[in-house]
């Protein structure tokens, strides 16, 4: 197992140097220049040009690439034009919040998306089937900021029980339990559309795995020997299914802690994709950079920990 997760993380070497190659690259080509927002305006042209000079303003790029990567390293992430403090420091505060919301609602659509897949694929073309399916073909085509901006009119405006944005009611200080009521309730929001369109979306991708498993000639084996239906399922359908639903949970975290742009921002909450979304509105290259590439870092991990649990899962693909 140890020669596996080894040969895995030296895969992902080659892969974080593409990655941070394209994404230094694609800043440096992007309308504006970076370096214009690190030097005080309204400086005598001297002072400015010494500075441009320090901060690497004449440089050619690769040299910028590798000056830029070798302070990555050492943990310099860069200042923060916005936020004027350190990069890793403004990363630090909201990585908390997105790993909240993208973790609960992972775990939460994970177990419902595996109980109602195996239910669809074991009483197939019946009404049960029928009725899972079409509510999660409807959960897909339901555009994420509709079904955001519904649940907003419905539970916050007209009921009046949710509020509608931030993470904590402003001026409350709230602490102890009431505290994370108060957390919980801001959040329930965001973590339910997360939630629905995740399920939605694994649901059909569990179910055809689990009739995938139900179709091949050892389950019609086992169903000849008089073994119980319960028992086919749990123990020899239920594993080989957990195989293709590993990988995909685990690339879902990646996705989720990227991907939450559009969520975070609707509700406004404080985490990295509404950093980001602020960060490119206020050009603040440094921040888009080092967040991109934090992101980027998260979804390598995330792949790497569905290449360790599909070789846990099924050994003979480590093997391989």
């Amino acid at each position: 197992m140890k020669q596996y997760i080894i040969k895995r993380l030296l895969v992902l070497i080659p892969v974080f140097i593409g990655i941070s190659i394209i994404i230094f690259a694609l800043i440096h080509s992007a309308p504006g220049d970076p370096y214009a927002y690190m030097v005080e305006s309204g400086l005598p042209i001297e002072e400015k040009e010494i500075q441009l000079q320090k901060i690497g303003y004449y440089d050619s790029l690769p040299i910028k690439y590798i000056k830029w990567v070798g302070n990555v390293f050492q943990g310099n992430l860069g200042y923060s034009i916005r936020y004027a403090e350190p990069v890793a420091t403004v990363i630090g505060r909201r990585i908390g919040n997105t790993a909240l919301l993208s973790i609960t609602s992972l775990v939460v659509s994970s177990i419902l998306s595996i109980f109602l897949g195996i239910i669809a694929a074991v009483k197939k073309k019946t009404v049960t089937d029928y009725i899972i399916s079409v509510l999660s073909l409807i959960g897909i085509s339901l555009p994420t900021f509709f079904l955001a901006l519904g649940l907003i009119k419905i539970l916050s405006i007209d009921l009046n029980v949710l509020p509608v944005s931030g993470i904590e009611t402003t001026g409350a200080n709230y602490t102890g339990w009431k505290r994370a009521v108060d957390i919980f309730k801001h959040m329930f929001l965001p973590f339910l559309v997360i939630t629905c369109t995740q399920t939605a979306s694994m649901v059909r991708y569990t179910r055809s795995a689990m009739l995938e498993v139900l179709g091949q000639d050892y389950i019609r084996t086992a169903r000849a020997k008089g073994l119980a239906g319960r028992v086919v399922i749990n123990l020899h359908a239920f594993r080989n299914t957990l195989i293709p639903i590993t990988t995909l949970i685990a690339m879902s975290l990646g996705n989720l802690l990227s991907g939450t742009v559009l969520i975070e921002t609707v509700f406004v909450w404080p985490g990295m994709g509404n950093l980001l979304y602020q960060a490119v509105s206020n050009r603040d290259y440094p921040l888009i950079v080092s967040g991109t590439l934090f992101l980027s870092i998260c979804t390598l991990l995330a792949n790497l920990l569905a290449d360790i649990l599909y070789g846990i899962i099924d050994p003979r693909i480590r093997y391989n």
